[in-house]
């Protein structure tokens, strides 16, 4: 990740309330150079909390028009566990599109890449970025940002879930030496054959490793594995 991103994270890790959300995700989006940076979740009780730069109006206008039993984006990645582009998702029902019209109206991007996460007991939250540009520009936008976004994402859940009433700390579980050795060769962007090269092993080995941690971390990936490690300051990056 870029240092301006490490900044931002660093300062959300020192968060004590839901409000400096807010604020991480508007420095967010001014550091992606994007129109808007959306975090959305559901709590394990069914509260909903929500923190993003769309304008209050649209915001108004969503739950007047009842848009959640509607949205593509959020039907679309209630069904995926994987990030998606917005033009994977199905816009050709008249619902979507008049939702789509409408968003465009308010202020909402053509483009978006939203990355789902579920959390404990249930717990849904999307995380999005969002903007107004022509397909290869996005293109090349997520190419550059993709893992970044990802990680990003779920160090704010991880951060949000903190906040929770009544939430209990998770249990931690060390990782082995050579698991945060793993891990943070991943998490710089090393190919699992270059990983299992530098640590001389091979890469069965490399994978009994990974998924280990994973199981450590409670993380249902290695992007996530990755993202809750550097959260709790397992790897430094």
């Amino acid at each position: 990740m870029k240092p301006r991103v490490e900044q931002i994270l660093e300062d959300l890790e020192q968060a004590t309330g839901l409000e400096h959300l807010q604020i991480a995700v508007e420095a967010l989006r001014d550091h992606y150079r994007v129109d808007h940076v959306v975090y959305h979740w559901v709590s394990s009780s069914g509260e909903q909390y929500g923190c993003g730069t769309y304008s209050p109006e649209w915001a108004q206008r969503y739950q007047e028009q009842e848009y959640l039993r509607t949205d593509p984006v959020i039907l679309g990645c209630f069904q995926r566990f994987h990030p998606v582009d917005w033009k994977m998702l199905d816009w050709t029902s008249r619902a979507a599109r008049t939702f789509q019209t409408d968003a465009l109206k308010y202020g909402v991007g053509n483009q978006g890449f939203s990355v789902p996460i579920r959390g404990p007991n249930g717990q849904f939250a999307l995380f999005t970025v969002n903007h107004n540009c022509d397909d290869a520009t996005w293109e090349r936008f997520t190419e550059m940002h993709r893992r970044s976004i990802i990680l990003v994402a779920h160090f704010c859940n991880q951060k949000a879930l903190e906040f929770e009433p009544g939430r209990k700390p998770e249990p931690a579980q060390p990782l082995s030496p050579r698991e945060v050795d793993a891990i943070t060769l991943i998490a710089m962007g090393h190919s699992r054959a270059q990983v299992a090269d530098a640590l001389s092993i091979s890469e069965h080995t490399l994978r009994v490793y990974i998924e280990s941690a994973r199981f450590k971390l409670g993380a249902a990936n290695t992007t996530h594995a990755v993202a809750r490690a550097i959260s709790r300051g397992l790897i430094v990056v």
